[in-house]
């Protein structure tokens, strides 16, 4: 069954997406398409200049602290990352900060070596699910977490004043790889995973999974069989697993991009089909008979795994805003608190340190599971959401049908730049006051179990629209309802 409609027509092959030159600055990094002119798009000049302008926040942030400092960075499989990785890593020696360069990897197995390598930050190489033509670099503090947004004001007012000093020769940082060490990083992290409580290896054995993985050409290729293999799984059918970047469809895991391992999980009487996005960080199932298990429900059967099997105490979750409430219901059901953080990792990470809670993500696919790290998590997320498939002992679509089902339409409304959309925003709020109303990222309106969410884009004249209810002709009518609603507005010329 599926659980998530987008009314926004999407590629189905890699090569049928338009091709644009973008580069967007933001709090958390610099993504852009690679090409084009500087300022414009993701060129080398502009990698070089946000990677020394990182270089120099965090070195002002070690001042009186004796060097030398120690940066890792990691990349996803796409075509362009070994230019992007050389470009940032001799930025980075050109500051004077030593480099540890896990080469081909995972955006939470850098974010666990950071910490691990008492480094004091992170550069992650990837677009996560953005088409081919696009890289970015996303920066990580020493915690091995996403920058916060007074720390990204601070690092682009670097780099737009061009504020950073390059060290002199004999001052120059070193360079070695991860493939200098014993034992890799990404073996470091599958280790940690298996060493978690809640990891039933045993089960996992016992049940005998046969697998089939969608890496979609990236470093999941390499991560997910690896952890498969160390959970004692022996059956896995590799299905774009070479990390070579050529992606084999559109990146981001949602149903219509899945038609190759739907059909093969049926077809070959697999008992479960794993996806992951190209930097492993998003996570999607497919259920025995085909049907998607849904990304929404990635973080509620972990969640609900995690709650039932932790000890007496600690019940809290969070997910955003726009993420589906059958976390909440889960939650409620363990005698939790479940809270709403505004959409991004970095916000769901803060309030799930404010509330101690035991899990949460995104329903995007996103564990974070704290008991690990402070960061979206596949790799943990299989390893967990396997213990408790063994431990259920039926099938993946079984288990499904344990939770709630609501569904999650996906809308969006185009205005022209003459339009002020705050102002639009502020006058669906005032409409709806007498319903329980959040603004910590847009406006969520909420209609007992029903809600609406509308988030301007920060880059172009839209707003988004996501809505949900237990059925899918619901949610789209509310959608369309406050569509109708933003129309008035502007029809009565505000």
């Amino acid at each position: 069954m599926a659980d998530q409609q987008t009314n926004v027509p999407k590629a189905d092959k890699q090569q049928l997406q338009p091709y644009h030159v973008a580069l967007i600055k933001s709090i958390s990094g610099i993504r852009g398409t690679i090409g084009g002119r500087t300022g414009e798009s993701l060129t080398p000049l502009d990698v070089v200049k946000f990677t020394a302008a990182f270089g120099q926040w965090l070195l002002n942030g070690q001042r009186g602290q004796p060097g030398p400092h120690t940066v890792v960075i990691g990349r996803d499989g796409r075509l362009s990352g070994p230019m992007v990785s050389q470009l940032v890593a001799a930025t980075l020696q050109g500051m004077g900060l030593n480099v540890l360069d896990l080469g081909l990897s995972t955006t939470p197995t850098v974010e666990m070596a950071v910490p691990g390598e008492n480094a004091i930050g992170g550069i992650i190489l990837t677009a996560s699910h953005n088409p081919i033509q696009w890289n970015a670099l996303k920066l990580l503090n020493s915690k091995g977490e996403f920058i916060s947004g007074a720390d990204g004001e601070a690092l682009l007012a670097i780099a737009e004043a061009e504020s950073f000093t390059f060290a002199e020769v004999k001052k120059l940082g070193q360079y070695r790889t991860d493939s200098a060490s014993e034992t890799s990083w990404m073996q470091k992290h599958i280790d940690q995973i298996l060493a978690l409580p809640l990891v039933d290896r045993e089960a996992i054995v016992k049940r005998n999974f046969k697998v089939v993985v969608d890496a979609v050409n990236s470093t999941g290729g390499l991560a997910v069989p690896m952890l498969l293999t160390a959970l004692g799984v022996e059956l896995i059918t590799k299905l774009h697993c070479e990390p070579t970047g050529n992606f084999a469809h559109n990146p981001e895991p949602l149903p219509e991009n899945l038609t190759d391992i739907l059909n093969a999980t049926r077809r070959d009487s697999q008992d479960l089909g794993i996806v992951v996005d190209p930097d492993v960080d998003r996570l999607a199932f497919i259920c025995e008979d085909g049907s998607p298990f849904g990304e929404e429900y990635t973080l509620v059967a972990v969640a609900d795994y995690v709650l039932k099997n932790s000890p007496e105490g600690r019940r809290n979750t969070v997910s955003n805003l726009s993420s589906t409430i059958a976390l909440r219901d889960v939650t409620q059901k363990y005698g939790g608190q479940h809270f709403a953080s505004a959409v991004g990792e970095v916000n769901v990470v803060e309030m799930m340190k404010a509330n101690d809670a035991l899990i949460g993500g995104e329903g995007n696919g996103g564990i974070i599971y704290p008991e690990l790290h402070y960061g979206r998590d596949a790799l943990v997320g299989i390893a967990l959401f396997l213990s408790h498939l063994a431990r259920f002992g039926k099938s993946a679509s079984i288990l499904r049908r344990t939770y709630p089902s609501y569904y999650i339409s996906k809308n969006k409304i185009e205005l022209t730049p003459n339009i002020d959309v705050d102002a639009v925003l502020d006058k669906i709020k005032a409409k709806y006051a007498r319903n329980p109303v959040n603004t910590a990222d847009g406006v969520k309106i909420e209609f007992d179990k029903e809600w609406v969410h509308l988030r301007k884009s920060n880059t172009e004249p839209i707003i988004r629209i996501y809505s949900e209810s237990d059925t899918l002709s619901t949610a789209d009518y509310l959608a369309n309802k406050i569509i109708s609603d933003i129309r008035e507005v502007i029809a009565d010329k505000m």
